[in-house]
């Protein structure tokens, strides 16, 4: 009993660790150029493989999720939300599912997505990771700006006071 306690305790205070290194990393608030790992296509619920490319231009909230993470379920009805509050400012939020298509179709049966869910299985959290996800969290949330540039990365849950204090200077510009 005590050698699981120690060792969920140890593996809280990594996580912790992780995030903090994370996001006071020098570059978490500079834009970087547009980097290969953003042109990537995963396919769909329905087997239809969806380019990053087709959001090209658009601000990109890119979510890597799963349905067994409690805090990534949590996040969804918001990013609905802020989907049809900010789709005509230039706005894609695309959802990337980092497991198999069964448990991801089953989970968007109950859900009114309006935003592109692509499953990547295995492929999605590689990808997170070259986006920057050090510590292989999830959820884990990209911000790419008009120009293809990665201007923040979210390990672990984005809020949405997280989310207007990052967008919001990108959707006054537009």
């Amino acid at each position: 009993m005590k050698t699981n306690l120690l060792i969920v305790v140890v593996a809280a205070l990594a996580l912790g660790v992780g995030v903090l290194l994370q996001s006071n990393r020098p570059s978490a608030g500079l834009p970087e150029t547009i980097s290969p790992a953003l042109d990537f296509s995963f396919p769909d619920i329905h087997g239809q493989q969806q380019p990053v490319s087709q959001w090209q231009g658009k601000i990109l909230v890119i979510n890597f999720w799963a349905t067994w993470c409690p805090p990534c379920l949590k996040e969804i009805p918001e990013f609905i939300q802020l989907q049809q509050a900010y789709q005509a400012k230039n706005l894609q939020f695309v959802g990337i599912a980092i497991e198999d298509r069964q448990p991801v179709a089953d989970y968007m049966q109950g859900m009114n997505f309006n935003y592109p869910v692509l499953v990547a299985g295995d492929a999605g959290s590689s990808l997170s990771r070259q986006l920057g996800n050090i510590i292989g969290a999830v959820p884990f949330t990209v911000i790419v700006n008009p120009e293809g540039q990665i201007i923040h990365r979210q390990p672990g849950e984005f809020s949405k006071e997280q989310f207007l204090q990052i967008v919001q200077p990108l959707l006054l510009g537009k």
